[in-house]
């Protein structure tokens, strides 16, 4: 899942860039509201964390510009103003939740996994095909009862395909929701991670769950399971 922090203090944006890109989200920081509004114009981005006080462009009618444009990605608020009235305008804007500074990490991560199962083809914890479950509260995969072990993107690559079972997801889809804005579409990155979890998931199995679609993408589903890949 690909998150858009917005915030214009930078050690506050390093921080928590990198405590969510260590739960498996990639994420891309803008630094003000134009910025901001430039990006998520240009990707489509699964959830958006939002300060309030932003140079150029505040929080609040960045909100309101994005929900304006059709923007239909949840919001979350961050601010250190937390009374009623802010909380009430923030969500008025447009917002979907707003969480007070100075916040408890944990509970910033069970409020966007909230907010991320609100949306369409996003319905739930627990991931299962045939005998591969992720849990994605827990950060694990089993095959057969078996844990896999996963780095951090190979897991964020497996909920994405888990995320959109037996659909066929290109290359572009997979690169713009598993990796942030430094990713070189040039790059053979996304084969490579593929094959890694191949070995990973299929290559002990008869039934293989990854499936190439010539000239299209990848599909993660039971359909041709345990046919050769090509």
């Amino acid at each position: 899942m690909r998150i858009l922090v917005v915030e214009d203090e930078p050690a506050a944006a390093r921080v928590l860039a990198q405590g969510l890109r260590e739960h498996a989200y990639a994420v891309d920081v803008a630094a003000d509201g134009v910025a901001a509004l430039e990006r998520a114009e240009a990707t489509d981005y699964d959830l958006v964390l939002l300060d309030v006080l932003l140079p150029r462009i505040d929080g609040l009618a960045l909100c309101r510009k994005l929900r304006g444009s059709g923007a239909a990605m949840p919001i979350l608020m961050l601010t250190a103003r937390g009374g009623l009235d802010e909380r009430v305008q923030g969500l008025d804007a447009g917002a979907d939740d707003y969480l007070s500074k100075p916040y408890h990490f944990p509970e910033l991560l069970a409020r966007i996994r909230a907010l991320l199962r609100r949306g369409p083809a996003i319905t739930q914890d627990t991931l299962s095909i045939g005998d591969l479950v992720v849990d994605v509260r827990g950060r694990r995969a089993t095959r057969a009862g078996q844990r896999l072990q996963l780095t951090t993107k190979e897991f964020a690559l497996l909920e994405y395909l888990m995320r959109r079972r037996d659909a066929v997801v290109t290359r572009s889809e997979i690169a713009d929701h598993v990796w942030d804005g430094s990713f070189d579409g040039m790059s053979n990155l996304i084969d490579v991670y593929i094959q890694r979890l191949r070995r990973k998931i299929d290559d002990a199995h008869d039934v293989k769950l990854i499936q190439t679609r010539r000239g299209a993408g990848y599909a993660i589903t039971l359909d041709d399971a345990g046919t050769a890949d090509v």
